[in-house]
Order: structure tokens, then C-alpha cells, then sequence
């Protein structure tokens, strides 16, 4: 399987730190499944140490991003991880972390969560770029394993199917609410260099319900209607504010700032080899 290189649009973005405006989202989708909420409650530590969880979440997806031969390794390595954790949730429905549908939500939730993260903090994707990273998507997807019959085929497929799990298979999971209540008290990450400090205090709050506000407000609306969570025109208001600060200041910070370390080394390294950086 090819790994992840310059010129792909994963390589240009998924490093960035500014994804850490929608990684709480993004757990909140996956919890949202019930056997991924069921393994998440049961098997993960995000209550106890969840910048901890984090971290290691990041080195996993910069390293099947930036990684190279590394990649398909740390896939091999995360399905060995998981093939173990299986049980039944509090309302007796058995669950496995490698089931087929499971498996492929969580990965494609990273999608999506790309999508919505450039429509509120970045430029939004033209059709034509949505295709090309739904594409690289897939082929992430092969690097890590999912199961090919579970990923949809085409960009319009994803979007039916992405409806479809929203309306029928998620649900307001405890875990899923828990994780939005943990976020209200929880500090900056530790990982953010000094000059982005500032991005989680420019709305007035705390750094624990900035990360809530945010989380709550990139949740597509049929998401928040599931898990009963209110959002008004004024909240979008303040939101929208915040993403046109932070897609006019990401470009304009040093790359060493602006990228995650593993993938500002991996960057540096192309550059060294006189590789282009983007398509």
C-alpha cells in the first residue's frame, strides 16, 4: 500500500495543530455508535488523562499520515491492539472493537471531521478537492484495515451513508455524553506551543468550555439534535468569528508553530530532499 507522501492533501493538513479544534468532536461521533462507546467506556483512559489519550491518538494518525514504511505497521499494530476488546454494554448488546461497521465509522468520521474542520476554520473544499481527500481517505483506510465492503465507494455514497448512520445507528450513547461533560473541565492541551495559547481564550470562557463550545458547534445539527444539545444563531455567530481568525492566522505561522512534530520533521525532511511540499 502506498504511504502518504507531498503532494497528497493529508500530507498538507493533517499535521496541522488547528485539527485539534475538531479532535473532541470527533471522539463525540465515534462514541456516538454503540459499540464504539461500549469499548471507549470501558477500555479507554479519556476520563483519567485525556490530553494523555490524546497525544497518543495524534502520534498514531501522524504516523499513518508522515510515517512512511512506518504506516502500515502502526495499521497492523492498532488491529493487534484491538482484537482483544470485546464485552457487552450496559444494555446487553455484545460488542467487538474490530466489528466491520464499527471499525470503518471511527475511521471515517476522520473524514468528515477534515470537511467540517476547513468549513469553519480553513476554506471550505471545492468538489473536486473533497473528492481527492475522500479518495486518499480510502486509501488510509486500506493502510489501517477497515474492511473494504464497509467504506462507500464514491463521495456521494460516504454522504448517504453519513446521513443514514447519523438517523438510524447513532445515539445519545453515555459515552458520547460523558466525553461532552469531561471537556468542561478540561485545560489547553499541553502540546500547544506558546504563540497558540491565545486561540482558546477568544471567546471569553475558560479553556474547558472553549473546547466544549467548539466541540458542540462543528457537530453537523442533526448530530446535536441527537444528543439533545442546544445551539443558537448567536453561538454560530461567535464560532464563525473564531474560524475566520484562525483560517487567516494557520497560514501565516512558521511551520515549525503551525505543524505537529512529527509531522513538521517529516515535512522538513521532504524539503531537505527537495521534494515538493504540496499539489
Amino acid at each position: 500500500m502506498e504511504p502518504f507522501g507531498p503532494g497528497t492533501i493529508h500530507w498538507d493538513t493533517a499535521g496541522e495543530y488547528r485539527n485539534l479544534l475538531v479532535a473532541g468532536s470527533a471522539l463525540v461521533l465515534q462514541t456516538m455508535h454503540p459499540a464504539v462507546g461500549a469499548a471507549v467506556a470501558r477500555h479507554s483512559a479519556y476520563k483519567q488523562d485525556p490530553w494523555g489519550r490524546l497525544i497518543r491518538t495524534l502520534t498514531s494518525v501522524q504516523t499513518w499520515v508522515y510515517g512512511g514504511a512506518e504506516a502500515e505497521r502502526e495499521g497492523r499494530r492498532l488491529r493487534e491492539l484491538h482484537a482483544s476488546i470485546s464485552g457487552t454494554d450496559e444494555r446487553g448488546r455484545p460488542y467487538h472493537a474490530l466489528n466491520g461497521e464499527a471499525y470503518a465509522w471511527v475511521h471515517l468520521t476522520l473524514f468528515e471531521r477534515f470537511v467540517a474542520l476547513n468549513r469553519y476554520f480553513g476554506t471550505p473544499y471545492s468538489g473536486e478537492m473533497e473528492r481527492r481527500l475522500y479518495a486518499e481517505s480510502r486509501q488510509l483506510g486500506r493502510i489501517l484495515r477497515v474492511p473494504e465492503r464497509e467504506v462507500p465507494p464514491t463521495l456521494d455514497d460516504f454522504w448517504r451513508y453519513f446521513d443514514r448512520m447519523v438517523a438510524e445507528r447513532l445515539e445519545p450513547h453515555p459515552t458520547a455524553l460523558e466525553v461532552l461533560a469531561t471537556m468542561r473541565g478540561t485545560p489547553a492541551p499541553p502540546m500547544v506551543p506558546r504563540p497558540l495559547r491565545g486561540i482558546w481564550r477568544p471567546v471569553g470562557m475558560g479553556s474547558g468550555e472553549f473546547n466544549h463550545f467548539v466541540t458542540v458547534g462543528t457537530l453537523p445539527p442533526a448530530v446535536r439534535q441527537v444528543l439533545g444539545l442546544d445551539w443558537t444563531q448567536k453561538d454560530e455567530r461567535r464560532l464563525r468569528r473564531l474560524g475566520r481568525a484562525v483560517a487567516a492566522l494557520t497560514p501565516r505561522l512558521p511551520e515549525r508553530v503551525r505543524y505537529l512534530p512529527i509531522a513538521y520533521r517529516a515535512r522538513r525532511a521532504a524539503r531537505d530532499r527537495r521534494e515538493p511540499l504540496s499539489a
